[in-house]
């Protein structure tokens, strides 16, 4: 049985980005970007979240002591 997976809307964008055929310098400057972006996005994310719980970045930090 075949299956057909569709891309996705950023797939497809970055696949036209790649058409163009980037140098490598181009290419580390566009993983940087995605990567600051989603690191961004997640850290909102994760704001919002502690906010609503009443985490506070003192109760993080305890957190991230416990582990070692």
């Amino acid at each position: 049985m075949e299956s057909s997976q569709k891309f996705t809307s950023l797939q497809l964008e970055l696949l036209k980005l790649y058409s163009f055929e980037p140098s490598e310098k181009e290419l580390e400057e566009v993983r940087h970007m995605l990567a600051t972006y989603f690191m961004d996005r997640f850290q909102s994310r994760l704001d919002e979240v502690a906010k609503e719980k009443g985490i506070s970045d003192e109760t993080l930090e305890e957190w991230l002591n416990e582990a070692n």
